[in-house]
């Protein structure tokens, strides 16, 4: 029962924010009044029962809260008799769904993307203060900072919640994308931290991206990004072992792998590709759709990665592309031949911020015979990850080859 309330509210609160902002303005007091109307909810619905309408009830209690703060706070007559008509206007319809356009002010590219990101997971996805510094390993009072800070930048931007003109919207869609897909990996693989991976934010990112999937059904990349999502999050189950050990893929267990998620991402793919623009999600996508369909590791269709691949880095070029393009073409030709395109990423500097240049290097190190510098490599990697179980994964490897 509390699980499904819980899911409930999840699901109800970008609407009733997106209802409140439409009727009062003031992003901020808004959405403090919907937490309050959801923590109001969440105690009082586990012992009476779901009301007729949830979504109105949450309004309405959202609503009654915002009136109270304003009256409590000793407002001028003037914001009293607006608080009072505010109260008298009738609640907006079921059908008024704001979610998207809260999708978007969320994304806002006067907010920075850690703030995209905290104000998204708060407004759309409904989780507190508390969850997400712990998604994010930060102090609860950092967090509710960088909220706070992303709340005034909303209010003092003067950011409405109708949609972006004609012209702004495909990037700011990119945005809302991109956002979703950070929340997703960090979710995926953690950056930092005991635990490899965090189910609540991948579980979190695929409600929302399903989301935005139903509204905007017929973009391609919102497909290809809910179908990228489902092909990787079907392998969480068989990513590590009882005792947290984290397992590469070539070695995992198929059979533990979620075949709903697989067909479901299948079946995305199926419907997109060829009949719309392709973009860098559907091209992910695909390679995921390859390693799923896969019946073991050996059976993996290389070349087509390979294929892929090269017309991602001609789609969306970028260190991270060539570096899995590296795996591919270790694959295809030779770890020599992947060790060679490596190479090119030595002197960029975007590739100091991760580890899986060395990580990526090892590997094809130890496959062309070279231990004792591929146990460099891992090394090397292991210092760089704050991933405690890529850390230990890592070095793992590197005692094998000692």
């Amino acid at each position: 029962m509390e699980t499904r309330i819980e899911d409930r509210l999840r699901e109800l609160a970008p609407q009733v924010l997106g209802a409140l902002v439409r009727r009062h303005g003031q992003f901020d007091a808004c959405e403090d009044a919907v937490q309050e109307a959801l923590l109001a909810a969440a105690q009082q619905w586990p012992v009476q029962g779901l009301p007729d309408n949830p979504r109105s009830w949450l309004v309405t209690v959202a609503s009654r809260r915002l009136v109270d703060t304003w009256r409590a706070e000793g407002a001028r007559r003037r914001r009293e008799e607006t608080a009072a008509a505010l109260e008298l206007r009738p609640e907006p319809g079921p059908e008024q769904d704001d979610t998207l356009a809260l999708l978007f002010m969320c994304c806002h590219p006067a907010l920075s993307v850690p703030s995209q990101l905290a104000l998204t997971l708060r407004a759309v996805g409904g989780l507190t203060t508390v969850e997400i510094a712990r998604a994010f390993m930060v102090p609860e009072a950092t967090m509710a900072q960088r909220i706070s800070r992303a709340k005034d930048r909303i209010r003092s931007s003067s950011v409405g919640l109708d949609l972006p003109p004609e012209p702004e919207r495909a990037d700011r869609l990119r945005v809302v994308m991109h956002v979703l897909y950070l929340v997703f990996n960090e979710g995926y693989t953690t950056s930092s931290g005991p635990a490899l991976q965090r189910a609540d934010l991948t579980i979190e990112a695929i409600r929302l991206t399903r989301m935005l999937h139903q509204i905007m059904p017929g973009d391609g990349e919102v497909a290809g990004l809910l179908a990228l999502m489902l092909l990787t999050d079907a392998r969480r189950a068989a990513r590590s072992t009882a005792d947290g050990q984290l397992v590469p893929l070539a070695e995992q267990q198929r059979d533990l792998w979620n075949k709903g998620y697989v067909e479901e991402g299948v079946d995305l793919l199926t419907r997109t590709l060829g009949t719309v623009p392709v973009g860098p999600y559907q091209l992910q996508a695909a390679i995921a759709a390859v390693h799923d369909e896969a019946p073991s590791a050996e059976e993996t269709d290389w070349p087509q990665i390979l294929a892929l691949y090269e017309v991602l880095e001609q789609v969306s070029p970028g260190p991270i592309v060539t570096l899995n393009r590296a795996v591919a073409v270790a694959m295809v030709h030779g770890p020599r031949a992947g060790l060679a395109l490596l190479g090119t990423l030595d002197d960029d500097e975007r590739m100091e911020q991760t580890h899986r240049l060395e990580a990526v290097r090892a590997h094809l190190l130890e496959l062309v015979g070279d231990l004792a510098a591929a146990r460099e490599s891992y090394l090397r990697a292991a210092k760089m990850t704050h991933s405690l179980p890529e850390q230990r994964q890592l070095r793992l490897r590197a005692a094998r080859l000692s």
